[in-house]
C-alpha cells in the first residue's frame, strides 16, 4: 500500500460526491422522504406506508440519477406513473414531476441549511493531489457543480462527471459503471488502474461492473457488510482513515 493507503499502480482517484466528500446524503434522504410522502398520502390516504429514509433510500435511490430512483422506489410498491418530460413541473405525479419536486425541495433545504465538506475527505483529497494522483468527481446530481464551489472543492477535481454532463453524453448512471468510466478515460487512465471511492450501495456495484483497481467504500450510516457484499476492497468510516493506516 502507499502513503494514501492505496495499491501499488493506482494513478487516479474518482470520487463520489454525497456522502464521500460532502455531508449532503442525509439532505438528499430528507427531499426524497417529503417527495415520497406527499406523493403516496395524496394517493392513499393518512395510512400510507412511508418511504423509509435509511432503507429504502439505500436500496432504491441513493447514488442513482433522479428519474432512475424515483422508477426504482416506485417499482418496490407496484405504482406506476407516466414517464413525463423532463421539465414536469414539481406538482405532476409524472416521474420527472416527482424527481423535479425532489429537487426543489433539496434546494430549498441546502440554501436554509448550507453544506459542507467532510474535513477528512478535504485532507485526503489534498494528499492524494499532493501525491500526484489524478483526480476527478463522480456524480448523480445535477447540482455538484454548485455544491463543490460552495464548500470550496471546485479546483481539486480534474475531472466532473455528473448528472448533467452524463445526461448529455447520454450516459447511463450508477449501478452502471458508465460514468465512472467516462471520468477515467477523460484523465486518460484505464480502469485497472483508478480507484472507486463510494458511500452507496449502486456505487459499489458502479465499481465492480467497471472492474476499477480498487473500489473504496465509505460507510456513514452503519452499512460496511453491505457495502462489501456489493464490492468494496475496503470499508472506511472516513477517508483520513486510509491516511492514517500507514502512519
Amino acid at each position: 500500500m502507499t502513503k494514501t493507503g492505496l495499491p501499488d499502480g493506482i494513478r487516479a482517484c474518482l470520487f463520489d460526491l454525497d456522502g464521500v466528500l460532502t455531508k449532503t446524503a442525509v439532505v438528499h434522504a430528507a427531499a426524497w422522504k417529503q417527495t415520497f410522502d406527499d406523493f403516496l398520502r395524496r394517493r392513499d390516504g393518512d395510512g400510507f406506508r412511508p418511504f423509509d429514509s435509511v432503507a429504502d433510500y439505500d436500496e432504491y435511490v441513493d447514488g442513482r440519477p433522479r428519474a432512475d430512483g424515483v422508477r426504482a422506489f416506485l417499482a418496490s410498491r407496484d405504482i406506476e406513473l407516466p414517464e413525463g418530460a423532463a421539465d414536469d413541473p414539481p406538482d405532476r405525479d409524472t416521474v420527472h414531476g416527482l424527481g423535479n419536486r425532489k429537487n426543489v425541495l433539496l434546494l430549498e433545504k441546502i440554501r436554509k441549511d448550507g453544506v459542507e465538506a467532510y474535513p477528512g475527505s478535504v485532507r485526503y483529497v489534498e494528499s492524494v493531489r499532493a501525491a500526484g494522483l489524478r483526480t476527478a468527481v463522480v456524480s448523480s446530481s445535477a447540482n455538484c457543480r454548485d455544491v463543490l464551489i460552495a464548500v470550496g472543492m471546485d479546483k481539486l477535481f480534474e475531472v466532473r462527471i455528473d448528472g448533467v454532463v452524463a445526461a448529455e453524453r447520454r450516459l447511463p448512471g450508477k449501478p452502471h459503471p458508465d460514468t465512472f468510466l467516462e471520468a477515467a478515460h477523460e484523465l486518460g487512465v484505464e480502469e485497472g488502474a483508478a480507484a472507486v471511492f463510494e458511500d452507496a450501495l449502486a456505487g459499489m456495484d458502479a465499481g465492480r461492473a467497471g472492474h476499477f483497481g480498487y473500489v473504496v467504500g465509505v460507510d456513514r450510516v452503519g452499512q460496511a457488510d453491505a457495502l462489501r457484499a456489493h464490492g468494496a476492497d475496503i470499508v472506511v468510516q472516513d477517508l483520513a482513515e486510509l491516511l492514517e493506516e500507514d502512519a
